[in-house]
């Protein structure tokens, strides 16, 4: 296993107590099209972590692969004026992961979290676990729990 995506493993079943089911592929997760082809799901089951940045704080909005976040949109879910993708080292500040890796859970800091209320609607989801290629299935619900966050519309 990747060493990122082990202290991933490893600060899950510090903090939660959960053990992390990590998947590794040698062809790359980097996409929610490539993760759903190679771990042989719906491309609305992978739980993409994005990192905006909302009125200039960082937040962590993880997604379903098959939508498309409108900032415009999630502005005005959040209470923001303005919604922004956060840049490459930006995101790696907030989180201590790099862009394609990011899990939605066990950043380096606090970062507020949404979800995407359509990910709720499966039994069992994918996610980041630290490197473009890992991943590890997930309920959810327990998803939201661990990350701490609020369902919200991502598209309009």
């Amino acid at each position: 296993m990747h060493p990122r995506a082990a202290e991933f493993a490893e600060t899950a079943a510090d903090r939660y107590g959960i053990e992390i089911d990590v998947h590794e592929f040698d062809e790359g997760t980097k996409t929610a099209a490539d993760a759903a082809e190679v771990v042989g799901c719906d491309v609305a089951q992978i739980a993409s972590g994005l990192v905006f940045t909302a009125d200039d704080e960082p937040i962590m909005v993880v997604t379903s692969g098959a939508n498309r976040v409108d900032e415009a949109h999630l502005a005005d879910e959040i209470g923001a004026e303005e919604v922004a993708m956060a840049d490459p080292d930006r995101v790696r500040e907030a989180t201590g992961y790099g862009i394609g890796g990011v899990p939605p859970f066990c950043h380096d800091s606090e970062i507020r979290t949404y979800i995407d209320e359509t990910l709720l609607d499966h039994d069992e989801v994918w996610a980041a676990a630290g490197t473009p290629r890992t991943v590890f299935p997930v309920d959810p619900e327990r998803l939201a729990d661990l990350a701490d966050a609020t369902p919200v519309p991502v598209t309009d």
